[in-house]
């Protein structure tokens, strides 16, 4: 028995000694690859067995004062805010107060109508899947772009294609969204995500900049004719919009297409919900199993873009992986899960050399592929 003990004692030190080992060697590799693509800060998180397995900061939160980026830094995450508002769209869903059918026209409270197709309903089915033919050539900061109403020129929001036949990526679409989300339930947007996503996880952010301790952020930077330039607009809080708001109609200041303001560990635990097809590994049910399916099944051919969530096959070569990148101000930023739940990658990165800001090939998938190397294979 005492030999048994000894064994395991010794293979438990063993898996230790490897698993510090993997670290260190990965640390070493991405502080040099950092050093190449002139990254300033990172953080990065590694889920396995439902729990953050690795988690580590690099770099400056601030570049002019050389704070470290903290695990409790918050980044604003750029587009993988998407998946925040489909989820909780889908919560919509689920108590009925709205179908994936749903005309949109009847939420928006003024035409959403392609001018081309008069006559073909756009779906809320089609805005979260990026089907709906609306594109951002007139803007997607205010509804108003959109609406027939204010906008002279809003037919040139929509493409040449029949809504639901093509495939355009679109903020518009989830700002749209968000608008929905706040006259469906009576919370403003920015409140009901984190009243019924954010704290049901325990998870702290938001999209509401004033709402959030600021000295957390963590600054974005553009890289820009050889140097780097802070992006203060990344963080504006928008004070006077607010202060001015109009339900139901004002909800894009905070942006629920790309606003979102989080860790990257809490990020990690946000997806493990998603990788538990809509539950927490603490029993916490944020959507149900079907809803998160529909979340993670490809409406579009050859973007496999489902309902805030798509199919990767070349960030990490060879890899399927199901999730969502950012890009903004500088800033990059992944969150990746494999579809047979063995592991998930979380990436954020306020800014490179502006070769390596492509999000499909610069810094996220540099870093993607070294934590899958070092963690997953």
């Amino acid at each position: 028995m005492f030999k048994k003990i000894l064994f395991l004692a010794g293979a438990a030190a063993l898996a230790l000694s490897c698993a510090e080992s993997h670290q260190k060697a990965f640390e070493k590799d991405l502080e040099a690859y950092r050093q190449e693509i002139g990254n300033v800060g990172m953080a990065v998180a590694v889920v396995k067995d439902n729990k953050i397995v690795y988690s580590h900061e690099f770099g400056v939160a601030d570049r002019e004062t050389g704070a470290p980026v903290k695990q409790n830094s918050l980044f604003r995450i750029a587009s993988i805010s998407k998946s925040f508002s489909a989820t909780s769209i889908l919560q919509l869903v689920e108590k009925g107060l709205v179908s994936l059918d749903t005309d949109v026209s009847t939420l928006a409270g003024f035409p959403i109508r392609n001018p081309k197709f008069p006559e073909k309903v756009i779906t809320l089915e089609m805005l979260l899947s990026h089907t709906s033919s609306l594109n951002d050539s007139e803007g997607y900061f205010e509804l108003d772009v959109v609406n027939p109403e204010v906008n002279p020129n809003w037919a040139n929001c929509y493409n040449d294609y029949e809504p639901g036949k093509g495939y355009e990526y679109c903020n518009l679409n989830f700002n749209l969204v968000g608008t929905f989300i706040e006259k469906l339930s009576g919370e403003r947007f920015d409140q009901y995500v984190v009243h019924h996503v954010l704290e049901p996880l325990g998870l702290y952010g938001g999209y509401c900049v004033d709402s959030l301790d600021a000295s957390r952020f963590v600054k974005l930077y553009a890289y820009e004719n050889g140097q780097f330039v802070e992006e203060e607009a990344a963080y504006a809080p928008r004070s006077e919009r607010i202060a001015n708001y109009r339900f139901g109609y004002d909800t894009p200041v905070f942006s629920p297409t790309g606003g979102m303001k989080i860790s990257a560990c809490d990020l990690a635990r946000y997806m493990m919900m998603h990788m538990g097809w809509g539950t927490a590994p603490d029993g916490t049910v944020i959507i149900s199993e079907a809803s998160s399916r529909s979340m993670q099944t490809p409406r579009s051919d050859p973007e496999h873009y489902g309902l805030a969530l798509w199919h990767d096959y070349a960030m990490i070569p060879g890899v399927e992986l199901v999730g969502h990148t950012g890009g903004a101000y500088g800033l990059r930023s992944a969150m990746f899960w494999a579809p047979d739940r063995s592991f998930g990658l979380v990436c954020i990165s306020s800014g490179t050399y502006g070769d390596f800001e492509d999000e499909q090939s610069g810094v996220l998938e540099g870093t993607l592929q070294r934590l899958y190397k070092y963690f997953c294979k």
